[in-house]
């Protein structure tokens, strides 16, 4: 048998197990308790306009707060990372590492609960506040990690040009070597953007008040008021609403990126 004969056998019978698994599917599935349980339309109506007003503006709110702030201190680190003296080099690659190797949720909790009580000190928005604290420091610690790669991948001989010209190291740095790295890490960074949107639904697990609920808080509580799944379909649609235009939007910078190189 000839190569390409053999390739069209192994497709064929790709698309036969295919249709052969949906078709099973849809034979053996109960699809009126399907519908009933996961798109039950009464239940989901139920949530609205709340489940938009309210979880999904937190969110929004508390994602945009977790990214601005930490990529303002992302940005500190990664300098501080490349700073010819060491302890900034020390004590930014201390950070970096250990926030990166502990679970995101753990670092929550570490912000809810433990801060608090060592200390004394309830952070600004009470529980949630704090969730989103530690969401900054978690980000801050993956965003530093990004803009460093970028300064890095910034040619050496654009800051000999710059330097050439008179320019002292810092304002070459603010001036030619930043503009350049976030064109580069736009993307991974509009990436952490849209990891961050699904990781404030860690915040459910350290308990917020009604005024404060984000997405899956607000399906949780509705799953457990009516005893049915469609809240948790209707919220995975809006997260899913909130990062498709993100991501279509990295794939745009990513081909910009591609042209421009």
């Amino acid at each position: 048998m000839k190569r390409r004969h053999r390739q069209q056998l192994v497709r064929g019978v790709l698309y036969v197990v295919f249709v052969l698994a949906v078709g099973g599917l849809v034979a053996l599935a109960d699809w009126e308790t399907v519908r009933s349980s996961f798109f039950d339309l009464d239940t989901a109506r139920g949530m609205f306009p709340e489940v938009v007003t309210l979880a999904a503006r937190n969110t929004i709110v508390y994602t945009f707060l977790a990214f601005v702030f930490g990529l303002f201190f992302g940005l500190v680190l990664a300098l501080m990372k490349l700073s010819p003296v060491g302890p900034y080099r020390w004590v930014a690659t201390i950070y970096i590492e250990i926030f990166r190797g502990l679970p995101a949720l753990l670092t929550i909790f570490l912000f809810a609960f433990g801060v608090p009580i060592a200390f004394q000190w309830q952070p600004p928005g009470g529980i949630a506040g704090a969730g989103v604290l530690g969401l900054i420091v978690v980000a801050a610690a993956y965003i530093a990690e990004t803009i460093r790669a970028g300064i890095e991948a910034v040619p050496k001989g654009q800051v000999e040009a710059a330097r050439s010209l008179g320019m002292s190291a810092t304002w070459a740095m603010i001036s030619v070597v930043l503009p350049q790295a976030f064109r580069i890490v736009i993307p991974p960074l509009t990436n952490e953007l849209v990891l961050l949107i699904k990781d404030t639904s860690l915040l459910a697990l350290v308990g917020v008040t009604a005024g404060t609920r984000e997405l899956t808080n607000f399906a949780r509580v509705e799953l457990f008021a009516t005893n049915n799944s469609t809240p948790l379909v209707v919220a995975g649609l809006l997260y899913v609403a909130i990062t498709i235009p993100l991501t279509q939007l990295i794939a745009v910078l990513e081909r910009r990126n591609a042209r421009a190189r």
